[in-house]
């Protein structure tokens, strides 16, 4: 029988017995007969000599694929059948189906973050961003806030070295936003505030602000009030009541703290309000005209209002949360709850 149809026969009988092949003995059974020193592909490599140049030189080169395949093949399977047998002493069961992964979600915070977001740029407000490390005089000298000011005190402030420190608001994005922006200016600066604080219900050392500008020619409290209502509405709901206290902060003036009526009592009075029926979310007032001639911003020609609020206090009145360090424990229990 010519050499190169026995070889064929060979390979086709090989992969036949190969697909049918359930265990390891077999496997090694076929390896012997195709492989071993008296099997088949062995027989037919040691009888070449017998051929003449021609038929040796294609038929070995033939035989030679034939073996290497046949090893790889072999090699394959074995390897296969191991690991199959690996799982099933393991307790797997390969046919179940897959465990589908748990989806993600958005932490409280972001989302909360995103809404207020969400409802200054409909307002036809920008996002502005700024450095989280800075230099004192954008922290607090550009912010009409004296050297003698508790807050510049070594226990008040993350100082960095003598003159940069670790934002206590993102009121410093107020002041690079005007030094390079000529009015009218329309912005929030959203971002993360440090302050050495202890840590409890109600405090942190690192925890989220929104601060808003607004600067142009006319500019007026009513147009504050009338911004910040909006929100309120927008944020909790269109029953809800705010009103304006006066106040002082340095770089407003004049100041008002604002509040809006209880969320939880709808300002009948509860533990929440401390039986007031009003709640605290933000501050807020007309800039300082001190703070736009360190900008140098004309004060005869322009007004402007600011405000600010932290992103864990409005997220714990939206979803009743008692405890600011529920945001930070990456409890996945507490964040199931925000999908």
């Amino acid at each position: 029988m010519n050499a190169l149809i026995k070889l064929e026969m060979i390979k086709n009988e090989f992969e036949q017995e190969l697909a049918e092949c359930r265990d390891s003995g077999r496997v090694e059974e076929i390896r012997v007969k195709y492989l071993g020193r008296k099997g088949e592909l062995t027989l037919v490599l040691r009888s070449l000599s017998e051929l003449t140049p021609e038929e040796k030189k294609e038929a070995g080169k033939l035989a030679n694929v034939y073996k290497n395949e046949f090893t790889e093949k072999i090699h394959n399977i074995k390897t296969k059948m191991e690991e199959t047998s690996d799982e099933a002493e393991q307790g797997i069961d390969i046919t179940l189906p897959g465990i589908k992964p748990a989806l993600g979600t958005r932490h409280p915070l972001t989302q909360t973050l995103s809404r207020i977001n969400e409802i200054f740029i409909s307002l036809g407000f920008s996002i502005a961003e700024g450095p989280e490390i800075d230099s004192e005089f954008y922290n607090f000298e550009a912010l009409n806030i004296p050297l003698d000011h508790p807050s510049r005190d070594a226990f008040d402030t993350f100082y960095v070295d003598d003159e940069y420190l670790l934002r206590s608001h993102t009121s410093n994005v107020q002041i690079h936003l005007m030094q390079g922006q000529a009015p009218p200016v329309q912005a929030i600066m959203p971002g993360r505030v440090y302050r050495p604080d202890a840590v409890d219900a109600t405090h942190s050392f690192m925890f989220h602000q929104v601060e808003g500008l607004m600067v142009d020619k006319d500019v007026n409290f009513s147009d504050l009030k009338g911004v910040l209502s909006i929100f309120c509405r927008s944020m909790f709901g269109d029953d809800i009541k705010m009103r304006l206290r006066p106040h002082f902060f340095p770089f407003t003036e004049p100041s008002a703290e604002v509040d809006i009526s209880c969320i939880m009592c709808k300002g009948k009075g509860c533990r929440v309000c401390s039986g007031n029926g009003w709640l605290e979310i933000l501050g807020a007032g007309m800039v300082n005209p001190k703070v736009f001639k360190s900008v140098g911003y004309d004060t005869e020609k322009y007004t402007g209002f600011a405000f600010g609020m932290g992103v864990e206090r409005i997220a714990m009145l939206v979803h009743g949360i008692d405890d600011i360090r529920l945001f930070y424990e990456n409890d996945i229990r507490f964040l199931n709850q925000f999908k």
